[in-house]
């Protein structure tokens, strides 16, 4: 799964979220967790992904990807 932190980030700036702080305690996930949201260190979580659409309305889908098949 491929992830891209651009969107969530300017979703939770957006509503005033501004550090990975901002969004452990928005998400009620833990610190690690939001600084990997934070920082596009892997993808969310399917739950953590669900959060993030109820908190800043940013479809699941569109934060979760599927990587691309190289082509030979």
């Amino acid at each position: 799964m491929q992830y891209d932190r651009t969107l969530l980030r300017n979703a939770a700036q957006g509503i005033g979220d501004k550090t990975a702080a901002d969004v452990a305690r928005r998400l009620n996930v833990g610190r690690m967790a939001a600084w990997r949201l934070w920082n596009g260190h892997g993808a969310p979580a399917t739950t953590t992904a669900a959060a993030a659409e109820r908190a800043y309305s940013v479809p699941a889908s569109a934060l979760v990807k599927p990587l691309e098949e190289a082509t030979p």
